[in-house]
């Protein structure tokens, strides 16, 4: 019988969680930081914009058993694309820390294609520390339901299309690249649109995967962490759109930051958030804005026409500046009229 790895020769654990814009990475992120069961984490989120909202709220969780300084965001990029700049340093300073963690979580940027950056787990610098424990991909059970990642509609000769849409390439390489899909959001769809949501992702999965539905990012996790798949080891058994190519982050999404001016009604911004969505292709909309007369911030995260407001905090010392996110398909960001819509 083979000795036990000595704990300070053991890899790090690191369990990756993908899936598109809005399908509640951050909020399963904070399900598993208040749920800790002892252990010391640590979290990198990647965002696409140049304004952070997803680490911001992750570190106003921050607790002992996940400190502010363990968690770190790198934003307004794919981190696959910098890996020897932004992403081999930072696991370093991770794995540097005082009190080491035992498990690392990566949240990625909705639009990032997960397999590229499993291939950064094989740096030298990195692979004889760390190791995937698994990829956790997120699906919006309410979005696959309506068919926001449904494949183009047959040509006019009748014959399959010869591309799926940008939307469905990123939707089907994230469910093929995890070890678990969580469907998540199950609470906002009805019985029929689970069961048309697990449809959906079995036909497109290359290979069979448990589908566990979730709410409020509530899952034992028992379920997801610990599961020891070394997902390095195993990246020809998860298919992509983007093999032999080097897209990490797919192009046909763009993203806009907007400053607003403080708003008195925040019924009127989430309806102005909905026409971007029927008018303008837009895809997620998030960020932090000022409401007059109110001394906390509020929150704002929208995907498509579905948007979510709450006060999460006091402005204190922070200037009243509302900053909003915007994702929308490439092409389609008209910044006058986007702008225009929003009052920026």
């Amino acid at each position: 019988m083979p000795s036990p790895v000595p704990s300070s020769l053991a890899k790090t654990p690191v369990t990756i969680v993908t899936g598109f814009l809005g399908a509640g990475k951050t909020t399963l992120i904070r399900h598993l930081m208040a749920n800790a069961q002892g252990k010391r984490l640590a979290v990198l989120v990647n965002e696409f914009g140049s304004v952070g909202v997803d680490g911001e709220i992750l570190k106003s969780c921050a607790d002992e058993n996940c400190p502010a300084e363990n968690i770190i965001e790198l934003a307004n990029g794919c981190i696959c694309c910098t890996v020897a700049d932004d992403f081999i340093p930072t696991i370093e300073t991770l794995l540097a820390l005082k009190n080491k963690p035992d498990h690392i979580l990566i949240e990625t940027s909705g639009l990032a294609l997960p397999k590229p950056l499993l291939k950064a787990f094989d740096w030298p610098a990195i692979r004889s520390k760390i190791t995937v424990d698994g990829v956790i991909a997120l699906a919006d059970a309410e979005a696959v339901a309506k068919g926001l990642f449904a494949p183009e509609s047959p040509q006019a000769n009748g014959e399959a299309p010869e591309h799926d849409t940008p939307l469905a390439e990123v939707f089907e390489d994230q469910i093929n690249c995890a070890d678990i899909v969580l469907l998540t959001k199950s609470d906002l769809a009805d019985e029929a649109q689970r069961q048309q949501a697990r449809a959906v992702i079995e036909s497109e999965l290359a290979r069979k995967l448990p589908i566990i539905e979730i709410a409020e990012g509530m899952i034992d996790p028992r379920v997801i962490l610990g599961l020891g798949a070394a997902a390095e080891d195993g990246i020809d058994a998860r298919p992509s759109h983007h093999d032999g190519h080097d897209d990490h982050e797919h192009e046909d999404f763009d993203t806009l930051a907007l400053e607003i001016d403080e708003i008195a009604e925040p019924e009127k911004l989430a309806e102005a958030i909905r026409k971007l969505a029927r008018e303008q292709h837009v895809l997620r909309v998030k960020g932090y804005v000022a409401v007059a007369g109110k001394p906390m911030r509020l929150l704002v995260q929208a995907v498509g026409e579905r948007v979510r407001m709450q006060y999460d905090r006091p402005w204190g010392d922070t200037p009243r500046v509302s900053r909003l996110v915007v994702i929308a398909e490439h092409d389609h960001v008209d910044e006058k009229a986007i702008a225009g819509i929003l009052g920026g």
